[in-house]
């Protein structure tokens, strides 16, 4: 145990700032580390807290699926990240999806104001002794740092690949070709379609797979997350593969004929105003000429400019099967905890849980209490456990889902049905950890 009673969070991205949120909301001072804009990395491209880079999304907020079970887990765990995405939402359908800049520039307030939070723009290269360290620093983890990292855990850092899509200008479509509207008219009309011909579509394919792509470091070990898996190593599976995923036109009509397209390429807002707009699903490694000259054959982008092209990074996180417990802490050095996408979880939100769990087991072990596992029958604590026990030898990053679940005690057929007694199980064991923490820190008793 450590006998400092402050907590020291490595990493400013969502996953560093809930932990800190957590922390300081229980009274104990957290010192936050963040390097930009000291030490820039390859992606970001702003100084603010918590900011997004590959997507303004965080996934569905229906609770009729696990990552809105998971937003709804958080907000009643007081969680800073979902209450301000919940602030800065923008239209995208049943979507959460958030203005990007409004959502970096609250949170960076917030957490830089906070009586119990110290934000220091400096660089860590090394993790600091007998202290509590929540080790937050994301998948752009710094090579000094990973070093650091490496040697603690005595293990190699396993990687993958991560592509981002490209950002539109809004003023720049042509709409007099496109539609908006949201698959089978579920949350409105929130997207921009840009519908393909089946002829246009092949074409777009043949294109894609003939573009020159930009030349990576260790080609012959790239591994991509399958949930970011860029357009050309999509359509090398075979060309039908887009037009059955991100470009699938089911659940959509053209209004001028009422007939479905053969493809569609959807744009997402970026901002409350429609300004900016994400191509959905287009994460390439294509060189930029390339993306400007194949992007600009979709209907409706032939003159449209690119706020910001699509690329690749490297995504850097531990083998946490073989190094962490439950409680996000490091076998054999309980002071030292682990958060965010360098754990291997995949997705804002799954990082600013993993965080929120760990700022809470930081306060813990700071007031020598029992570090919280979260039961797996809860998203949160289900996820943890696929991070923390799935095995070792094949260890890949995973979003939240079903079937991350413990099976119900009575088999349910109905999958809508199945799923709805899996959120109420999780929100109703949620509720009385909750209770449980309500009456352990009322000395009487009575909250």
């Amino acid at each position: 145990m450590s006998n400092c009673s402050e907590v020291i969070i490595i990493g400013g991205g969502l996953a560093g700032c809930e932990a800190a949120w957590q922390v300081a909301e229980r009274g104990v001072k957290a010192r936050l580390y963040e390097m930009r804009p000291i030490q820039n990395t390859p992606a970001h491209r702003t100084s603010f807290l918590s900011e997004l880079l590959c997507s303004n999304s965080l996934r569905s907020n229906s609770t009729e699926n696990a990552a809105g079970l998971l937003k709804e887990e958080m907000r009643r765990l007081n969680s800073i990240i979902i209450h301000t995405a919940d602030k800065t939402r923008v239209p995208a359908g049943l979507a959460l999806a958030v203005d990007r800049n409004r959502f970096g520039s609250i949170i960076t307030e917030i957490i830089s104001r906070h009586a119990n939070i110290e934000v220091v723009r400096k660089e860590v290269t090394e993790i600091p002794p007998d202290s509590t360290v929540i080790i937050a620093s994301g998948p752009l983890t710094s090579d000094s740092l990973a070093e650091h990292i490496k040697e603690l855990v005595n293990e190699k850092h396993l990687y993958f690949y991560d592509a981002i899509s490209p950002i539109v200008d809004g003023e720049s479509i042509d709409y007099e070709k496109v539609f908006f509207g949201s698959r089978y008219n579920k949350g409105g009309a929130d997207y921009i379609n840009c519908p393909m011909s089946e002829e246009e579509y092949y074409r777009f394919c043949e294109d894609i797979l003939k573009g020159k792509r930009i030349p990576l470091r260790d080609f012959e070990n790239i591994s991509y997350f399958e949930g970011c898996m860029p357009i050309e190593v999509m359509a090398e599976r075979g060309k039908d593969t887009l037009s059955f995923g991100p470009f699938k036109p089911v659940g959509l009509q053209r209004p001028d004929n009422g007939e479905r397209p053969y493809a569609v390429v959807q744009l997402r807002r970026e901002d409350v105003e429609g300004r900016l707009y994400n191509m959905v699903g287009m994460q390439t490694k294509l060189t930029y000429s390339e993306q400007k000259r194949i992007f600009r054959t979709i209907p409706g982008l032939e003159r449209v400019e690119f706020v910001r092209y699509g690329s690749v990074h490297r995504n850097t996180f531990v083998n946490s099967p073989r190094l962490l417990i439950p409680t996000l802490q490091l076998k054999g050095r309980d002071s030292i905890l682990f958060a965010g996408q360098i754990t291997g979880v995949e997705g804002y939100i799954e990082s600013a849980a993993t965080g929120l769990l760990a700022g809470i087991n930081a306060v813990n072990i700071v007031k020598d209490k029992e570090p919280r596992i979260f039961p797996d029958t809860t998203s949160i604590g289900a996820l943890v456990r696929y991070i923390t026990t799935s095995g070792s030898k094949n260890f890949q990053p995973m979003n939240i889902n079903f079937g991350l679940f413990p099976p119900l005690k009575k088999r349910i057929k109905e999958r809508s049905l199945r799923n709805n007694k899996i959120v109420q199980r999780a929100l109703d064991d949620l509720d009385k950890i909750m209770s449980e923490d309500r009456r352990d820190a009322c000395p009487t008793g009575k909250g």
